[in-house]
This record gives structure tokens, C-alpha cells and sequence, in this order.
């Protein structure tokens, strides 16, 4: 039964499982399913599926329906994250069908999108708000067979035979057996880890997966072995063509669980749901029984957050951390057997996320470099960190879109990676070349030498898909060779046409910068013209890496304003320091103790926090607007790795410090 003012749902995606979810809203005492959007709403027999509920022409009609407060994204997988998203920006609460994503990293995307729009987003893992699952968490909670030491899960079925017109089979639509099914048994895994742990969830320290793909390439069976810091050790697997007994075991020090099917509790239509237990030689069967419909507790779930004005399930439903983390053990497993879609390749995902052709904006403001024809943004995007081509196009669209066109790569990052993946984007995106300002590094060490230039230009421009690089930087130095000759090198680019801006050197002295500068004034040579230097409201005291080299003490920073040569700023906001992760008496993370750790540094910290206060900002918002308001150019790198670390940094632009707040943080 519905109470009287219901959570009116509106259905993306009129499939089998879109029915099930049906029969939990009709059976649910806060929803009401009131229309159901499809492409093919003259299909005979759609109708009697989803009694009750308006037929709507299109997924798009929905999103604009104000009969509908949330809507269930019932799409294929590859589907979701674009459906959900737009569905939030649309001012719906969602609630997505598992996997929530392909990835962690699209996740992420849509549960930011939801927290910046205020309505509530969860992942569709029904099993977890059902009273078997609450059952079972108070069993391992108070011990009922000692301490969880081993957990063997499974949920895997047979097609019986390769149908490749069947979404399972389909590569395009994300098939196989880890993302439709492997998520159940991963998920459970990491709550009874977690559980054990006194803790909601619990995330695996490693995982090593196998797989068998099949003829279409995705997964027809697979397992994993996942290993937590409580040292408890749990096998999984997944199958489409296999069947499996699909009983979930846990083994303790004194006995062992078993429940046959977990995901399906007490049954769809309601039952008795039986968890066994092992003990001493002893069998005890505790039952939950339980009238009310399996999809009913998912949908109730999810209406008492609505109406509650919170934006995710409660434990042991998945939260959003939860639902993102369960992601990243099943993105881990796939790289172990390397499964990559096609539509997380360049060719089959050329639009944004939320399925949207990519254009640049404008909200981040530009700048004129020294030496480089076209505007510029104000800050630099850097993005070595990311797996694969669809987990950072996700931060290249987002930050093209915003205006910005300065990206720093290197020949180093990542084996070639970064390269390769920025050659993807632009060409999949179509983004006109002379709107970009691409960076490109060699010669790093132990390469470091004037030979390397060129040929290592080869390969880059060959990955990042383009004939020029607008700003060369060489990526560290070697005194032992003469500056000249790395001089002349960059020098024949430039001839070449290869380098068409400005170049220079990564971590460089002031020393051999100058020199550099002088041989090439005597010699007819184009100068060195740009610098990429650490550069920071903190002073680096020890190189984060061998060769490093910072810019932010006073005579650095007398130099750069008489010379007024730009510096690319890598590390531009302490790298940490200047977030939760620091402090006079945390001493967890080495690298920031060791790199940034002083009496000075601290007291310009002490500062940044006491001006965001007064600004109603953060102290990282403070360093990275300290960086942009020298009176010399800096241009920092940014490295965010997900959509809201980055909209977080670009927030900062519009902070303005006078040179006198500038004075006053550096104390």
C-alpha cells in the first residue's frame, strides 16, 4: 500500500528488470509508479507490464514530466550514467539499475552531479536493504561463528549457448559476467569485511582476477580472489555460461555460514529466506520470513531518503562510497583480465557522459603567454593518473568545457599513455587543433640527452595525434652535457616546425637557465622561454623526486619577476598540504612530512586557513589563488582525478588576492 502523498516514479527502460521494480513500487508503501518512458511505446503487450502507469514516447519526455518526482534507470549498462545524469540535472532523484556505471570513475561523475543538484541518487543492489541481509550483519556482528576468516560467493547462470544478438553477449552494451552479475557477490564481500571489521563496508587491499572472454570479447566466466587488511580472504565468481550453485559461504574460527542465493532473500513475491549455520558439529537454520515483495524494500529504501531530504541509501544499502568503491574492486578485476569495452574506447564514446557533443565554454579565465599566439586559460590541466582513455576523457571534457585549452603531457607518463590518450580525445572530440595549447616533455632522465629531443618528438606527436607541440619543455636537465647542445636541439624543432610556441626546461636551475639563454643570444638561437618548475605558497624542501627542482623561495622569485619568464607550476597547491591530510601533528603521509614539513610552511598554512575563513572558502582555494596572483607569470598544473576534485580547483579562479594578501600569506 502507498500513504498519501507517494514517491511518484517514473520508469527509463521498459525491460524485464524494469517489471520486477514495478511490482516492488506496487507493492511499497511510499512509491507510486505513475509513467513508464520508452522508444517503442506502440510495442503490443507494453501496457500490461506496468498497470497503472502513462506510456510515455521517449526518455527525454520524462525527464520534463512534473507528474514524476523520481525516475528508475532501467536502460542497458551503457546507458546509465548518461540517463542518470541527465535525469539529475533535470531535478529527479534517481534510483540506477546495478552496475550504477561501467566504471568507478562514471560513478563518481553521477554522484557528484547529484550532490551539486540536492536529490537523492543510489545504486539498485535490492538484496542490501532487505531484513535477511540485516540478519545476517547482526550474525557476524556478534560472533555467531568467531572470527570471519575465509568468504566464498558466486551468482553465475548458463545462457546454454553464444547468442550474440543477446545484450549479455553484446561487447557495445558492456555484456558479460562482472559487471551484470559479479558486483553481488563483490559487494557482499566487502559488507561482511566490513561488518567484521566494525565497519559498514570494508575495501579489499588486493585483487587478482581471471576471466575467460568469449567470442564477442567479454566475460562468460570469472572469478577473483580479494585479500582485506583484516586478512580475511574472499573468493568470488560470476558467470553467464556456467552455472554455479550460488551459495554464499562464510567460514569462521568456530563454524561457517551458508545462504543459498543471498540477492534473492525471501523471494520475489515474499517467503522464507533460511541462513544455516554450521557450528560444532551442529546445523541451526535461522528463517526471515517475509510477506512484503523483494523490490518493495528497495523501493521504500529509497523513498524514506526522499522524503527524509537525504541523497543516499542507508547501511547497509549502498551509499555512495560504497557504490563507488564496490566499482573500483570490479574496474580492478576487469584490468586483471583485460576487459575493455568498446564503448569506453575512443571510437565508440566521442560524446560527453551525459551524451552531449563536446564544446569548449568559457567560465575559466584566460590569460596571454609570452610567446604563444592564442589565449590561454589561466591554469593547465595535467592528467597522468588515469587508466584508460574513458576514465580521463571524463576530466578532459569537463575541463575543455569550462574554457579550458592549456594540457600538459610527457613522453614519460605512464609508458606513453597520457599521450596516447590525449591523441584520442581531441581527434574523437573533434576539438580544433589551433584552439589547444599542447605541452609535450622529453628528455627525462636518464635520457637526458640532445639526441633524445627529436627522437622522442617522433613517438609523442605520433600518439598525441598532431604534428606540433606549442610549448616543449625538456623534462629535467644533465649538467654533464653542454646547455648549447640541448639548445641547438630545441632550436631544430622550432626550425622544423615541430615546436611552434615557446620552450624551455623542467626543473631547472636559474644558473642554467640563464646560460642557456646567453648561448643562445651569441648563437642565433631561439632562447629558452618557459620554465615548469615547482611552484608554491609552500616551499618545497626536499625534491618530491630525484631532479626536482622549486621556484618558490625569494630568490627564485626575484628572478622570475625581472625575467617575467612563464612558469608552468607543477604541484601548485602543496600537493596535500594544504587539506585535512596535513597538519603540525599528523605524520602518516611521509612525502608531505618530508617534502613540505616546516615552521614557515606551517605558518603560511596557519594563514591560507585563516583567510579561506574569511573568504567562506578552503586553504587549498587560498595556495592555488596565491599561484595565480603573482606579479610574474605562473601558470599552474592542476592534477585532478575525478570531475568534482577538479570543479573544486576552478572554483578558486574567482578568487582575486591583492598583492597585499599575497604579502601578508607569505608572512
Amino acid at each position: 500500500m502507498t500513504s498519501d502523498n507517494p514517491i511518484r516514479w517514473g520508469i527509463i527502460g521498459p525491460g524485464t528488470i524494469a517489471r520486477t521494480f514495478a511490482d516492488g513500487v506496487a507493492h511499497s508503501r511510499t512509491g507510486k509508479l505513475v509513467a513508464i518512458a520508452t522508444r517503442n511505446p506502440d510495442k503490443p503487450g507494453l501496457a500490461d507490464g506496468f498497470p497503472g502507469a502513462r506510456i510515455v514516447n521517449g526518455y527525454e519526455a520524462l525527464l520534463t514530466d512534473k507528474e514524476v518526482d523520481a525516475i528508475y534507470i532501467a536502460t542497458p549498462h551503457t546507458g546509465h550514467a548518461e540517463w542518470a545524469i541527465k535525469a539529475i540535472r533535470a531535478g529527479k532523484h534517481v534510483l540506477v539499475e546495478k552496475p550504477i556505471a561501467l566504471s568507478a570513475y562514471d560513478a563518481e561523475a553521477i554522484y557528484y552531479e547529484a550532490k551539486k543538484a540536492g536529490v537523492f541518487a543510489g545504486e539498485a543492489f535490492m538484496y542490501r536493504v532487505h531484513p535477511q541481509t540485516e540478519k545476517l550483519v547482526e550474525l557476524i556482528r556478534s560472533g555467531t561463528i568467531g572470527e570471519i576468516r575465509i568468504i566464498r560467493s558466486s551468482f553465475g547462470f548458463s545462457m546454454g549457448s553464444y547468442r550474440p544478438e543477446h545484450r549479455l553477449f553484446a561487447n557495445e552494451t558492456a555484456g558479460g559476467g562482472i559487471l551484470d552479475v559479479g558486483g553481488y557477490p563483490v559487494s557482499m564481500a566487502r559488507l561482511i569485511a566490513g561488518t567484521a571489521a566494525g565497519k559498514p563496508f570494508l575495501e579489499p587491499e588486493k585483487v587478482a582476477g581471471v576471466a575467460h572472454l568469449g567470442q564477442s570479447g567479454v566475460d562468460e566466466w570469472a572469478s577473483a580472489v580479494l585479500k582485506f587488511p583484516n586478512e580475511i580472504i574472499a573468493e568470488v565468481s560470476c558467470s553467464i555460461m556456467a552455472q554455479q550453485d550460488n551459495v554464499l559461504r562464510i567460514i569462521g574460527s568456530q563454524g561457517r555460514i551458508e545462504v543459498k542465493d543471498f540477492w534473492f532473500a525471501s523471494g520475489h513475491k515474499g517467503g522464507v529466506g533460511k541462513i544455516e549455520i554450521f557450528k560444532g558439529g551442529e546445523q541451526q537454520t535461522v528463517e526471515v520470513k517475509e510477506d512484503r515483495w523483494l523490490y518493495s524494500f528497495e523501493a521504500d529504501a529509497a523513498g524514506d531518503a526522499i522524503r527524509a531530504g537525504e541523497q543516499e541509501f542507508r547501511s547497509p544499502g549502498m551509499s555512495w562510497t560504497d557504490s563507488i568503491n564496490n566499482l573500483k574492486v570490479l574496474d580492478q578485476w576487469r584490468a586483471s583480465v583485460g576487459l575493455e569495452y568498446g564503448v569506453e574506447k575512443a571510437a565508440g564514446r566521442t560524446l560527453n557522459i551525459a551524451g552531449g557533443t563536446v564544446r569548449r565554454g568559457n567560465s575559466i579565465p584566460q590569460r596571454r603567454i609570452p610567446g604563444i599566439s592564442k589565449p590561454a586559460s589561466v591554469v593547465t590541466l595535467g592528467f597522468e593518473f588515469f587508466p584508460n582513455f574513458a576514465s580521463a576523457s571524463l576530466t578532459l571534457d569537463t575541463f575543455y568545457e569550462a574554457g579550458g585549452n592549456v594540457f600538459d603531457t610527457a613522453f614519460v607518463y605512464g609508458g606513453g599513455k597520457t599521450e596516447s590518450i590525449f591523441g584520442d580525445w581531441h581527434t574523437s572530440r573533434k576539438v580544433p587543433r589551433e584552439e589547444i595549447v599542447l605541452i609535450g616533455k622529453g628528455a627525462h632522465s636518464p635520457l637526458c640527452y640532445p639526441d633524445i629531443i627529436g627522437k622522442q618528438l617522433d613517438q609523442s606527436l605520433n600518439r598525441l595525434k598532431t604534428d606540433y607541440v606549442d610549448i616543449y619543455f625538456m623534462h629535467r636537465d644533465n649538467t654533464d652535457v653542454p646547455v648549447g647542445e640541448f639548445v641547438d636541439a630545441m632550436d631544430a624543432e622550432v626550425k622544423r616546425g615541430r615546436i611552434r610556441g615557446i620552450f624551455g626546461g623542467s626543473n631547472w636551475t636559474r644558473a642554467r637557465f640563464d646560460e642557456a639563454i646567453a648561448y643562445a643570444k651569441k648563437n642565433g638561437r631561439a632562447a629558452p622561454a618557459a620554465l615548469s618548475n615547482n611552484f608554491s605558497l609552500a616551499e618545497m624542501l626536499d625534491p618530491i623526486w630525484a631532479g626536482c627542482v622549486a621556484a618558490s623561495d625569494d630568490e627564485w622569485k626575484k628572478w622570475l619577476n625581472e625575467k617575467q619568464i612563464p612558469n608552468f607550476a607543477w604541484s601548485s597547491q602543496g600537493r596535500g598540504f594544504f587539506t585535512d591530510r596535513a597538519g603540525r601533528d599528523k605524520r602518516d603521509d611521509e612525502e608531505i612530512v618530508r617534502c613540505w614539513y616546516s615552521d614557515r610552511n606551517f605558518e603560511r598554512r596557519d594563514r591560507a586557513i585563516e583567510l579561506a575563513r574569511k573568504l567562506g572558502r578552503h586553504p587549498i582555494h587560498i595556495a592555488l589563488a596565491y599561484v595565480v596572483a603573482q606579479p610574474f607569470p605562473v601558470i599552474p598544473l592542476i592534477g585532478p582525478r575525478t570531475i568534482a576534485e577538479l570543479e573544486d580547483s576552478l572554483s578558486a579562479l574567482d578568487i582575486k588576492l591583492t598583492p597585499e594578501q599575497v604579502k601578508w600569506l607569505e608572512a
